[in-house]
């Protein structure tokens, strides 16, 4: 049975199909995930970040979710869980086929938005955490640099899908100068500054755990230094990059062409 009110289409020249439908609501069309953001945010948004619309290679769909400050989601405030759902909501009414988000700690309320709408809903990049784990030796741990260690709680594990987090190892960046402005809201930082920060929080990290097999960043402002601390660690670095692209990718598959 096909899912009301979803469009999954694809055309091309050799298309035989000459009508095609709309959604009623839904003007625009041609990106498949929506991604919620935090208002009143203010500081630079680089390539590579969530927020920043060159880091992919498809079309997506910002939405600001209205009333949201920066402090109240990363401790999972519950008042802001009906401003979440509302943008949600406002994302799949406008095409949407999955949503994500800009800030590991909207997944504190992933459970909560994945029930208000009818389509897939990936909220933290913390999501990735059972299915790295199932790829790595059972005495190995996952290292996460997390830009709010205190926001790391059982409730955002457990919200996201984790339910025994004993293979979880945080480290937390907000004390590092330069990276802290993302927090602070303070409008510029020096990029090669947080670049340092972010090796330098990898690289402590593997040292004091020789048991981690792979890294998580779990905030939205990590993947633009990801490349950097993969060649720093040697290790796999998994971010909201990657969740995005995993995303969209489910939610976009085109027919192959080719030679046989």
């Amino acid at each position: 049975m096909i899912k009301q009110n979803r469009q999954y289409g694809y055309i091309d020249q050799s298309s035989e199909a000459s009508v095609v439908t709309q959604k009623k609501g839904q003007y625009i069309s041609g990106y498949s995930v929506g991604i919620l953001y935090i208002d009143n945010c203010w500081y630079p948004v680089i390539p590579g970040n969530v927020a920043n619309l060159s880091t992919y290679n498809f079309p997506v769909r910002l939405k600001r979710v209205q009333n949201t400050e920066t402090m109240k989601i990363l401790n999972g405030d519950s008042e802001m869980l009906e401003h979440v759902i509302k943008a949600a909501r406002e994302l799949e009414e406008e095409g949407a086929r999955a949503i994500s988000s800009a800030c590991g700690f909207f997944g504190n309320y992933q459970k909560e938005v994945a029930e208000a709408v009818n389509i897939p809903v990936y909220l933290s990049s913390v999501i990735q955490i059972p299915w790295i784990l199932t790829g790595l030796k059972s005495n190995e741990k996952v290292g996460i640099l997390t830009a709010y260690d205190k926001g790391m709680t059982s409730n955002l594990f457990d919200s996201c899908g984790i339910n025994d987090s004993s293979r979880c190892v945080t480290y937390d960046m907000s004390a590092y100068p330069e990276f802290s402005v993302i927090i602070e809201n303070k409008g510029t930082f020096d990029n090669e500054v947080v670049k340092k920060e972010a090796i330098d929080a990898a690289t402590k990290l593997v040292d004091t755990n020789p048991e981690i097999g792979a890294i998580l960043l779990e905030c939205s402002d990590l993947p633009p230094y990801a490349s950097d601390i993969q060649r720093a660690v040697g290790l796999p670095v998994f971010d909201f990059i990657t969740l995005i692209n995993w995303v969209h990718f489910s939610t976009s598959q085109k027919p192959y062409h080719g030679f046989i």
